[in-house]
C-alpha cells in the first residue's frame, strides 16, 4: 500500500494515537471519510453551473424597472 509496510502503519497510527488520544479517533475518522465523500461528489458532479433564474426570483431586469 503506498510503499508502507505493516511496521510503519503502525508507528503512524501510535504516534496519531498519542497525539489526539483515543476518544477523538473516531471524530477523526468520521471527518476524514466525510471529506473523501464530498471530494468524489465534486469529482463526479458535472462542470457545468445552471445559471437559469428560479421562476420566484426577479431578473435583473425586473429590479432594474422597479428602481427607476
Amino acid at each position: 500500500m503506498f510503499g508502507i509496510g505493516i511496521s510503519e502503519l503502525l508507528v503512524i497510527l501510535v504516534i496519531v494515537l498519542i497525539i489526539f488520544g483515543a476518544g477523538r479517533l473516531p471524530e477523526i475518522g468520521e471527518g476524514l471519510g466525510r471529506s473523501i465523500r464530498n471530494f468524489r461528489k465534486a469529482v463526479k458532479a458535472p462542470d457545468e453551473i445552471d445559471i437559469t433564474p428560479k421562476p420566484d426570483e426577479p431578473s435583473k431586469k425586473d429590479k432594474r424597472k422597479n428602481q427607476a
